[in-house]
């Protein structure tokens, strides 16, 4: 769609708003709104002013104008306002330079996609996530100096089968036992189809719903593979949507990815693959059925996993969900079918097209805008470099002996050790200047000081329970 479809496309629907839609530095979306009539064909060449001093991660106050620029193919009428609103969503420019600002999310997935295309290996890379949530009745949390507190509940959660309800009718999916229960267990399928078809009227593809593994309303939509760019915008409006049709019906949702102790988090399994001239380039007679280049792309993420855990696990609440027992990829394998391995090669269809990696780790915590870039270019160092994945392990690795078990490297513990290693290990993001330096020693200071200090320094509840007596 090009500016002046755009146009069109406000009239024709009656829009009365302009809704721009941008990322900041973290990952969530930020917005603002304009009358209609403010948007013309030069908006999309010229931009709109707005304060960049006030968006995580950004700009100084001394230095706080910015420009978003819209992007007409990501045009949306949004479901969820009262009057006929059209979205869409935005890159940012520094207003001098009229540049792309580097530290902008989008303007990393941007740049990634034109380095692909400038190695001449591939033209184009697809992403195919699979982003896990929990659907909650209820959240609270609060903290201050004296006290802390966090409540979730869900009428799903098997916590609730000893509760006083007249009718208690008891069908509750148990602790690790909600994949996949029908009705009456599962009580989210009206709810997660009205997702999928929102998401459908938005262009956004969906593949399947289904309940997750653990109680409580945990809960997948899985969308149809689409290029690295697109594939994040399309993250952004599936969270979005997913969190507004709950709230609809007086739900909350969560990408939290360990929002309860002793059952399955939420992580963000992440399909990938690459293409040349309409032909995929992952399928050959190597293992798996995989090209060599594809196993060098194995090669070069399992290489850089620490340091692209530090965006595509991101947060300090991911590490407690990356521990074994948990389906957890702890362990940097790869291997077919075996989904206790980092890297797994799905073996569900024999076509070259559906030939793909996936890496378990990632979480939808993460910012797509630069988890997704940070993936392909690990990937890509290996197929540069030719980096060798070693063995596969064909094995169950949580039932390895301790002595096999202790050569099979693992993920970090804490996001704290994700960040030393990206620290140590940032080269490969330099490459085609996606990532820049600033882009890196900012992503790192901004999580030590933001998150990892705050966790860091407060007590926690348990520590209580432990050592009040002591």
């Amino acid at each position: 769609m090009n500016p002046k479809q755009i146009l069109s496309m406000i009239k024709d629907q009656d829009a009365k708003i302009i809704d721009f839609k941008f990322q900041d530095f973290p990952g969530t979306w930020q917005h603002f709104s304009v009358p209609a009539r403010v948007l013309t064909e030069e908006s999309f060449e010229d931009g709109f002013g707005f304060d960049g001093s006030s968006i995580r991660g950004w700009q100084a106050i001394n230095e706080s104008d910015m420009l978003i620029l819209p992007d007409p193919t990501t045009a949306f009428i949004d479901p969820f306002c009262e009057v006929p609103t059209l979205s869409l969503t935005c890159t940012i420019l520094d207003p001098i330079t009229k540049q792309p600002y580097t530290r902008d999310p989008r303007t990393v997935a941007l740049k990634c996609e034109q380095y692909l295309k400038s190695t001449g290996i591939a033209d184009t890379a697809f992403f195919g996530p699979e982003a896990e949530f929990f659907i909650f009745d209820h959240a609270r949390f609060a903290y201050g100096p004296n006290y802390s507190i966090h409540q979730i509940d869900s009428e799903e959660g098997i916590w609730n089968s000893g509760s006083e309800e007249f009718p208690n009718l008891g069908h509750r999916p148990r602790f690790k036992e909600g994949y996949f229960p029908v009705p009456p267990t599962d009580v989210f399928q009206d709810l997660r189809t009205e997702m999928v078809l929102t998401l459908e009227s938005l262009g956004v593809e969906a593949e399947a719903h289904h309940h997750e593994v653990a109680t409580a309303g945990q809960s997948e939509i899985d969308m149809r593979f689409d290029s690295l760019l697109r594939m994040a915008d399309k993250l952004m409006i599936y969270k979005y949507v997913v969190k507004n049709v709950a709230k609809r019906h007086g739900k909350t949702v969560t990408f939290m990815p360990k929002p309860l102790f002793e059952d399955n988090g939420s992580g963000m399994h992440c399909h990938s693959s690459l293409w040349k001239n309409g032909k995929p380039l992952f399928a050959g007679d190597g293992y798996a059925g995989l090209s060599q280049m594809a196993l060098y792309y194995i090669g070069g993420i399992l290489k850089h996993a620490a340091a692209v855990i530090a965006f595509a696990a991101p947060t300090t609440n991911s590490y407690k969900r990356l521990v074994p027992g948990y389906e957890a990829p702890v362990n940097l394998a790869y291997s077919q079918r075996n989904r206790s391995a980092a890297v797994r090669i799905p073996m569900y269809s024999p076509s070259p097209k559906a030939k793909r990696v996936e890496f378990r780790p990632p979480d939808p915590s993460c910012n797509p805008y630069l988890a997704f870039p940070a993936i392909l270019l690990a990937g890509l160092d290996g197929i540069q470099n030719k980096i060798d994945p070693g063995d596969p392990l064909d094995k169950d690795i949580y039932d390895l002996p301790p002595e096999e078990l202790a050569h099979v490297p693992q993920v970090p513990g804490s996001l704290t050790q994700a960040l030393d290693a990206l620290e140590k290990d940032h080269e490969f993001l330099l490459k085609g200047d996606v990532f820049t330096p600033d882009v890196i020693e900012t992503w790192i200071k901004y999580k030590r000081s933001k998150e990892v200090d705050p966790v860091r320094l407060r007590p926690h509840p348990y520590e209580f329970y432990l050592y009040y007596d002591c």
